[in-house]
This record gives structure tokens, C-alpha cells and sequence, in this order.
């Protein structure tokens, strides 16, 4: 199957040139144009039928207001840092790596499986990969619930999922 990268709504009038607002029924379509396909937008007022050669078109209404997105995450990066963090002394280091657990459990790429002391009295969580099947040891670093959202929110600035 071929992948095509097709960009969002513009929200300008391709005839026109005139800003779509929130409400204003648009007609969008994709043309083929060098090889890429390319969409444009026009106002509802503007739209004198789909042009020639076209591959689709449709009809719709511009939102009425963008609603914060979630970040998206990409669990193989989350999982690498998770990884690359895992012999960290630094106390930083840790809470990401623990927090990075976290979401990649909330993510369901991890199963918990158990929890223990070791010999520096510290609680270990063990946590399997669902996919590879490893198991690995994660320290808690007995982080209170705003620590914990002040680190996730570092650990989604650093990964550029704000």
C-alpha cells in the first residue's frame, strides 16, 4: 500500500484567498500536482464544482474551535529513554525513568508484575514489556502525585510532546 502525506485543512479559500472562520461550510479536495497530492480548501460561496483531474472532494464545516490535543506518544522513544536511564544514579534520572514506566503502563506496553525490597530497603517494581516479554526493575523513587505530574511534564518537554 502506498502512503501519501496529505497536509491539513488550510483554512483559506483557494479562489478567494479569504480566511475560513469557525462555522463557514468549505469544500475541500485533492488534486494531483507534481507527483504529490494537494489539498485546497474553498468557501462554501467560492466553490463552482470540484476542478478537472481531481482525485476526491468533500464538504464540510471548519470547527469551531481547535480542542487541546493530547500529546502523542511514541512508545519506542518513551521505552529507549526508559532504557538508556536504567543504571542512573542521578536522582533525576530515576524519577524519569520511573515515571517513563508509568506512562508506558497507563500505554499498555508494560504489565506490572511485582514489587519488592531490596537490600537498600528501597521499593522495586517489576515490569514486563508486553511485546519483547523483558522484565525489568524500576526503583520508586516515592514521589508524591504533583512531583509526579511535574516530572511527566518534563519527561513530555524533553521528548517534544508538549
Amino acid at each position: 500500500m502506498t502512503e501519501y502525506e496529505i497536509q491539513g485543512p488550510t483554512r483559506v479559500c483557494a479562489a478567494s484567498g479569504r480566511e475560513l472562520k469557525p462555522g463557514d461550510r468549505f469544500y475541500g479536495v485533492l488534486v494531483e500536482d507534481g507527483g504529490k497530492l494537494v489539498r485546497r480548501d474553498y468557501a462554501a460561496d467560492a466553490w463552482v464544482g470540484p476542478p478537472a483531474g481531481n482525485v476526491a472532494y468533500w464538504c464540510g464545516r471548519v470547527p469551531a474551535a481547535d480542542k487541546p490535543r493530547r500529546p502523542v506518544v511514541n512508545d519506542d522513544l518513551l521505552l529507549d529513554c526508559f532504557d538508556r536511564l536504567k543504571d542512573s544514579a542521578d536522582p533525576d534520572g530515576r524519577n524519569f525513568r520511573y515515571v517513563a514506566a508509568l506512562l508506558l503502563m497507563r500505554r499498555k506496553r508494560f504489565k506490572f508484575e511485582d514489587v519488592f525490597r531490596d537490600d537498600a530497603g528501597r521499593d522495586v517494581m517489576l515490569v514486563r514489556d508486553s511485546r519483547g516479554g523483558a522484565v525489568h526493575q524500576v526503583v520508586d523513587p516515592r514521589l508524591a502525585d504533583d512531583q509526579v505530574a511535574a516530572v511527566q511534564a518534563e519527561v513530555f518537554r524533553v521528548l517534544g510532546w508538549e
